[in-house]
């Protein structure tokens, strides 16, 4: 795969048109998420993916306590700007902390404990979170903030936190704003309660389960609100042709069950030639309402390998096979 994918826009022309290649890039892992990266290995990721077409690079605070934007940022600095989206994320400030400095951080990246996070959805953290991440990633503007993980925070973010991103995007500052979360439900609130272009949905939509579609793509196709899907492989267990006992599901070992119900998908995947990676990848992105895919990478071997998945080919049967044997909740 050469050259640029093809691109997709927000969905509502009178909303801020940030376009987004199908594919994106996910920089959890430029901020050492569960084991470290070099910087020579995420710099590398990126050129792969820039040479595959990918186009859209996601990355947050959250994300090694501010390692990942700082090595984006590195790696796009010296590339056309109008030519790639970069999204970030708000709501967890990073506050320095000398006194952890010695110690590793507490929430699943490899990275010194030398800031803690702490949660602010308010109007002013909000703007300090901007003005953070543009120092961080060098850049002259964030196409896209969202708001990371509000769950608990719902009257803070929805009526602070969102007014704050609406008065950036109207000043040019951001181009577009919305939310990113692991669930549906309240992703769906935002869409139909608040004045988003755009939300991030991890997990809650994929070829294992397709919650959303109870409440969250149809309320973005009805409010012309684009959806970003993220964790399509739920937290792993669809990244493999076959799924071991010992998968990650939702962060944690997947249940006995939820591991079966992926192996029978994987072999009715398999009866049509394709893989469950790849299978997974094509499936979310047949619906109208989904703008672009992230998928997670953490060195150039990797992005190849999502870039091959992701230009596979996959018969319509497939998609009617698996509704029949009742392992998809749509038939597409």
């Amino acid at each position: 795969m050469t050259g640029p994918l093809g691109q997709r826009t927000t969905v509502d022309a009178t909303r801020p048109r940030v376009r987004f290649s199908p594919l994106g890039f996910g920089a959890s892992q430029g901020g050492n998420l569960y084991r470290r990266t070099s910087d020579e290995a995420f710099a590398a990721a990126v050129d792969t993916a820039w040479a595959g077409g990918v186009r859209y690079f996601d990355t947050a605070p959250h994300y090694g306590l501010g390692l990942s934007e700082r090595r984006l940022g590195a790696a796009l600095r010296s590339r056309p700007r109008a030519e790639y989206v970069v999204s970030t994320k708000v709501g967890r400030l990073l506050v320095p902390s000398p006194e952890t400095a010695h110690l590793r951080d507490p929430e699943g990246f490899d990275v010194p404990a030398d800031h803690r996070r702490v949660w602010d959805f308010s109007r002013d953290g909000v703007h300090r979170s901007v003005e953070a991440s543009l120092r961080r990633t060098g850049l002259d503007r964030i196409d896209v903030v969202y708001l990371h993980d509000p769950d608990d925070h719902w009257e803070q973010a929805a009526y602070e936190a969102m007014p704050a991103l609406v008065e950036l995007r109207e000043q040019g500052v951001i181009g577009a704003i919305g939310a990113g979360m692991n669930q549906s439900a309240m992703l769906a609130r935002f869409v139909t309660e608040t004045d988003v272009d755009v939300v991030m949905c991890a997990g809650r939509y994929t070829l294992l389960e397709q919650g959303a579609l109870t409440d969250l793509l149809p309320a973005a196709q009805a409010r012309r609100v684009g959806v970003v899907i993220a964790g399509v492989y739920n937290s792993g267990l669809l990244a493999r042709d076959l799924p071991p006992s010992d998968a990650a599901y939702n962060y944690q070992r997947a249940p006995v069950e939820v591991v079966g119900q992926a192996r029978r998908i994987a072999r009715v995947c398999q009866t049509y030639g394709v893989t469950l990676p790849q299978a997974a990848l094509a499936f979310v992105r047949r619906h109208p309402a989904v703008v672009s895919t992230v998928v997670g990478v953490r060195d150039a071997v990797q992005v190849t390998e999502t870039l091959r998945r992701f230009d596979t080919e996959v018969p319509d049967q497939l998609w009617a096979a698996l509704y029949e044997a009742g392992l998809l909740d749509v038939q597409q």
